[in-house]
């Protein structure tokens, strides 16, 4: 596989798959051949086909694979060896939440990068321009949110994405750089089209699971035990778990974060900076 190349991504849109990829593409064909010239061994063939789509599905699973295709799961190495880190919000915006985010973000002088969803940012517009307005990055995390994402076609895969990259260039005025899929699931239909739209695929180094923890003691212990040069945290404004007090844990959970980014002498940069 290629390495990433540092910064934003290249205006090369040619879609080059990977290992994995290539590999099923050929398995495929063999298959067939196999059953058109050998019909009593179809048995072999299904079975052959069954495993490698067992094999696609656990990838599919795992967010922080690179075998479908480049994904960032950390910062390139000359960010981090700036001692730069970088902190995503996703799920928003929330007008019950957002607006203290930005607070606490101007507070601490941090800039972050938001994976907005383009049917929250169409009910809530006005929010996501002021995040641009803050010096925060816009970035595309479908346009619905659907929890069957890694379930669709290469059709349904290209109308999210598209429709959110026409969403929230509207509303913000910048078109969206990077991608990053709900849950961090996905199937091989994606890079394809994450090429065609000139999107960088982003995870995450580190993540506090916040959307099912209420325990903000525990989601900040998560997050600062992976608080090194180059990572990407991972945190929630849109469907953010609840303290014991109804606080959204990413309101509690920040302070600590960014004093201890702070005291190690890690400066927080948005995707789009690095």
């Amino acid at each position: 596989m290629p390495p990433f190349l540092p910064g934003r991504p290249v205006a090369d849109t040619r879609w080059r798959p990977t290992v994995l990829i290539r590999a099923t593409l050929w398995l495929h064909g063999l298959t067939v051949a196999l059953w058109v010239v050998y019909p009593m061994q179809w048995r072999w063939a299904l079975a052959a086909l069954v495993a490698n789509h067992l094999v696609l599905m656990l990838v599919g699973l795992w967010p922080r694979s690179q075998w479908m295709g480049p994904n960032w799961t950390r910062l390139p190495a000359t960010a981090a060896a700036r001692h730069e880190i970088a902190l995503t919000i996703d799920d928003g915006p929330d007008p019950g939440v957002t607006p203290q985010v930005l607070e606490l973000l101007a507070r601490h002088g941090v800039r972050a990068t938001f994976f907005v969803i383009g049917a929250q940012a169409e009910r809530h517009p006005e929010l996501c321009r002021d995040i641009v307005r803050a010096g925060h990055a816009v970035e595309n995390h479908t346009q619905r949110h659907r929890h069957n994402f890694a379930l669709m076609g290469l059709k349904g895969i290209t109308q999210e994405l598209q429709a959110a990259q026409a969403t929230l260039t509207a509303i913000t005025g910048q078109r969206p750089l990077f991608f990053r899929a709900p849950a961090g699931f996905r199937n091989p239909f994606l890079d394809p089209v994450l090429s065609r739209l000139g999107l960088q695929l982003v995870s995450w180094s580190v993540r506090g699971f916040d959307t099912r923890v209420g325990d903000a003691g525990q989601v900040t212990a998560k997050l600062l035990a992976g608080l090194r040069p180059g990572a990407i945290l991972l945190l929630h404004d849109g469907n953010a778990a609840r303290t014991a007090t109804s606080q959204p844990v990413i309101l509690e959970v920040l302070p600590a974060l960014l004093d201890a980014a702070a005291t190690r002498q890690l400066r927080f940069v948005t995707l789009r900076q690095v």
